[in-house]
């Protein structure tokens, strides 16, 4: 078993963002198993009413995520922990596909998050899995694609974009204003 302590000495998060409490199952190369323990203490749930309903403390679902990918960020860090970002190397999430919710998750729940590595190429590792209360699913990742980097390219000077060149800009009436973008909806 693998305690908060150690789980410290492998990834960078620090509270309210370190997300998970023990991991119960690594096989490196392989998977994980870890736990969160949900409390009506969290900060997602500070300056609830007293007049909230139980459906008000539903877990935020992004958490839930960003929960279960710290389990998989001690699988592909176990053995090459890295605590300062600023140094080594930077977990980097590339995207999450497939991510199913099957049921909120709720204060006095504790969730048990499976991650099993699908694929390695080289410095990217795949992952999927679920999360479970009890013996029942509350979330199922079909693809999760993290990536190593190391820490001194995100030092970098932000990319500067260059100059779109296009036709001159005229002042004639007939020119039709800019189209906006519509707005890309929120998956989760």
């Amino acid at each position: 078993m693998i305690t908060v302590d150690e789980i410290k000495r492998v990834l960078p998060h620090r509270y309210p963002m370190l997300l998970i409490d023990r991991v119960t199952e690594l096989v490196p190369g392989e998977r994980a198993r870890g736990l969160k323990a949900v409390t009506c203490n969290e900060p997602w749930y500070e300056g609830m009413p007293d007049t909230a309903s139980a459906e008000d403390y539903h877990y935020p679902w992004t958490v839930l995520i960003e929960s279960w990918c710290h389990v998989a960020g001690v699988l592909v860090a176990w053995d090459r922990p890295n605590p300062d970002v600023r140094k080594g190397k930077a977990m980097l999430l590339g995207g999450i596909t497939d991510a199913e919710f099957h049921r909120p998750v709720v204060p006095g729940d504790v969730v048990e998050h499976h991650v099993r590595l699908a694929r390695q190429v080289g410095e990217t590792f795949v992952f999927e899995g679920e999360s479970l209360v009890g013996k029942e699913t509350v979330l199922t990742i079909g693809r999760l694609t993290m990536t190593m980097r190391p820490a001194s390219d995100l030092d970098a000077p932000p990319m500067t974009a260059s100059p779109v060149t296009g036709p001159p800009a005229t002042d004639s009436p007939a020119a039709a204003p800019p189209v906006p973008d519509p707005p890309v909806p929120d998956p989760l």
